[in-house]
């Protein structure tokens, strides 16, 4: 295969894309999918980290005990990961109020379990979604659980737009960029097939995991895609079948953030986990010990602050 050459525009080619993402901008081109400065940055061969970093980037691990609700910020714009467990509608509607979210671009569930979609229906009742990313189930192997089916009755009744989650797919929250790293490969599991994204704000950056497991996260190293992150966020609530040690090797993080409830009855965080991130001399935030957990960045700082203090 040949070698990429350099490309170079003329200022016509400039102006006539620059004219199109304007009439596009407004609604005038109906079905023609745009990622915003994602997709500029692709035609142009140009890495996404062009996008200069504006403002803050805010990530919330909410403590909803051993379930996933994850807000990110990024000035005006919000992306959930994820909407805790049955019976979790009051509490992330309250955390989502308090701090002033009104709607989200993108909308993320990781998989079809109940402690991550739980109150996904509520959310998407309760905010106006842009995008809705989710991984689809292998046929015949679709879930028919009440959250499930009730999520999956919103999308349609509110005509939110549907994404299939596809590795290397890249998305845009303000100025922060979204990878789709995962489900590589089809699965009967629904943890297997959990969307695993990283996220960049500048120098910063973030791995999502859902409950993806060993398995995935050598997919995922197989594909060789980035995984270096400096938070992340341990797969399957920290259960030993997850956080491998070449997973956490590759992403190299500064912190790892474990959600998971006092006393559930899962054991999590499991103490093989546990021993992996002490060997490692990785510090580790878990919701059962220190509540929702926040990580604030300019792009280039990154600050930790938890409900119940301490570090």
């Amino acid at each position: 295969m040949a070698k990429k050459q350099k490309k170079q525009y003329a200022p016509w080619v400039i102006a006539v894309v620059v004219v199109c993402l304007l009439i596009e901008l407004v609604g005038m081109i109906p079905g023609i999918p745009f990622n915003g400065w994602t997709d500029v940055l692709n035609w142009f061969g140009m890495p996404q980290t062009a996008i200069a970093p504006e403002g803050e980037l805010t990530v919330h691990f909410i403590d909803l005990g051993n379930a996933d609700c994850i807000l990110v910020r990024q000035g005006e714009h919000n992306m959930l990961i994820d909407a805790g467990d049955l019976g979790d509608e009051q509490e992330i509607l309250k955390y989502l109020h308090t701090y002033g979210v009104e709607k989200f671009d993108i909308v993320i569930a990781t998989h079809p379990h109940a402690d991550h979609i739980g109150e996904m229906a509520a959310v998407l009742e309760n905010f106006p979604v842009q995008r809705f990313v989710m991984a689809f189930m292998p046929e015949g192997k679709e879930p028919t659980s009440r959250a499930y089916l009730n999520m999956l009755e919103v999308l349609d009744e509110k005509n939110i737009p549907i994404d299939e989650a596809v590795p290397g797919d890249t998305y845009t929250l303000g100025t922060a960029q979204l990878q789709i790293l995962a489900p590589i490969s089809e699965n009967s599991d629904p943890n297997a097939m959990s969307v695993v994204t990283r996220l960049t704000f500048g120098e910063r950056s973030f791995v999502f995991t859902g409950d993806a497991e060993a398995p995935q996260e050598r997919e995922i190293l197989t594909k060789g895609y980035n995984v270096k992150a400096d938070v992340l966020k341990a797969g399957h609530h920290g259960s030993k079948t997850s956080t491998s040690d070449p997973f956490l090797r590759a992403v190299a993080p500064q912190y790892v953030v474990i959600t998971c409830g006092v006393g559930n009855s899962y054991d999590h965080p499991h103490n093989e986990t546990i021993d992996r991130l002490e060997d490692a001399n990785v510090p580790y935030y878990r919701t059962d010990e220190f509540g929702s957990i926040v990580f604030v960045t300019d792009g280039t700082s990154l600050t930790v602050q938890t409900e119940k203090g301490g570090k």
